[in-house]
């Protein structure tokens, strides 16, 4: 068996070249936007494109973005032509988790470029364990979707204070099976995989039953795929018992609200609006976060970064599938300043339970099939002992 590595393959290392050339022509065009808006308040004249500069200042800008993009190319060349000489390693979590991290955040950018660090949507049996098919000898099978940002071991028991569902979840005859995604991609493109995945997968276990757990914006995805399944006339939708969300913002979360009235406010800012160009270095994935966007025409048309009113698509529960919300309250006890604030750090307590004030757009879970725990953030929810002992009462139900 190959031993684990956390080095980056050929592949990836030609696509940390590439995101680094990028990185580095982002920040020149940050400082070369700063210094255009200081001449301009001096009075100086402009250059030929908006925010370049001058002269000798221009030309020193142009190089630093001109080596740059030679010293990329020239090294991408290099490792295209030696990619094809075969890597023994396996992969180790270390370098899982980061690539996870940084899909989560320019993650459709990595794919739009083609670049290698791009992650590919897949099933795995375990932790970095791929497989193409439904295990052979299940019966019911639980699926684990991870968050923004993470993959599949997101889900692993963590210590004495936390448990792991796929094996708590075991001992009820489930067999474990965990999606990993580019966090960073729309929710709907997500989605759409997603639901053509599942029909691949179920296609010949006509008496498989599946149970989906979702974290965060692993929820939305999975409710876009349902969404796009149905549409479609796919046939695993019929297949599906449980959908369990943990901490889903499915009226969206307050960060990328923040994030987005703080690019509207540096961008009003004469010196600062340069600057505005760090707030956009955010996926479509966290900016799908805002409201809750699952479908294309839920951001299609839209500015991505700019500041709108919701307008969304009010998509409902599924229909003959039972539907749990779980909800997490950093506070101990309850309090509605703290419920609707705080709510788990993350995620307002009335989104994740999909409540709003327009009864329209609610969404109907039923009061026996919610849970708040309380004195619990975030990312608690992926291990808690409370949650698994919910998980087992629910998912043990036909």
């Amino acid at each position: 068996m190959p031993k684990p590595s956390s080095r980056l393959t050929l592949s990836e290392l030609r696509g940390l070249i590439l995101l680094t050339d990028a990185a580095v022509a982002g920040s020149s065009d940050i400082a070369e936007g700063v210094h255009r808006k200081v001449w301009d308040t001096l009075g100086a004249p402009p250059g030929k494109e908006a925010g370049r500069t001058r002269g000798v200042t221009g030309l020193a800008y142009q190089s630093v973005r001109g080596i740059s993009r030679l010293l990329a190319q020239g090294a991408n060349h290099l490792l295209q032509a030696l990619e094809g000489q075969p890597d023994t390693s396996a992969a180790s979590p270390r370098r899982t988790r980061l690539l996870a991290v940084l899909n989560g955040i320019v993650g459709d950018r990595l794919t739009a470029e083609a670049n290698p660090l791009a992650t590919r949507m897949a099933l795995y049996r375990a932790p970095d364990e791929e497989t193409e098919a439904m295990p052979a000898a299940a019966g019911k099978v639980l699926l684990l979707i991870h968050g923004l940002c993470m993959s599949e071991y997101a889900w692993e028991d963590a210590g004495e204070e936390t448990v792991d569902y796929a094996a708590v979840l075991a001992g009820i005859g489930y067999t474990p099976l965990y999606l990993r995604y580019n966090s960073g991609r729309h929710v709907s493109h997500n989605g759409r995989e997603l639901a053509a995945l599942l029909e691949k997968a179920l296609a010949d276990r006509p008496g498989l039953a599946l149970s989906v757990v979702a974290h965060s914006m692993g929820g939305l995805v999975l409710r876009s795929a349902c969404h796009y399944a149905r549409q479609a006339g796919m046939r695993w939708p019929e297949r599906l018992q449980h959908m369990v969300f943990l901490g889903t913002p499915h009226h969206g979360a307050p960060l990328e609200q923040a994030g987005n009235y703080l690019e509207a406010v540096l961008g009003k800012l004469p010196h600062a609006a340069p600057w505005a160009g760090l707030a956009r270095v955010r996926s479509a994935g966290i900016t799908d976060l805002r409201e809750g966007r699952l479908l294309d025409e839920d951001w299609q048309g839209w500015a991505r970064f700019h500041h709108h009113r919701d307008t969304h698509a009010v998509l409902p529960l599924p229909e003959g599938v039972a539907c749990f919300a779980v909800a997490a309250v950093v506070t101990a006890k309850p309090g509605a300043l703290a419920d609707r604030l705080l709510g788990d750090g993350l995620v307002p307590l009335q989104s994740a339970l999909g409540q709003h004030h327009d009864p329209a757009r609610a969404l109907c879970f039923a009061p026996h099939r919610q849970q708040v725990c309380y004195g619990m953030h975030h990312m608690q929810l992926l291990s808690s002992p409370e949650v698994g002992r919910q998980l087992l009462a629910w998912l043990a139900a036909p």
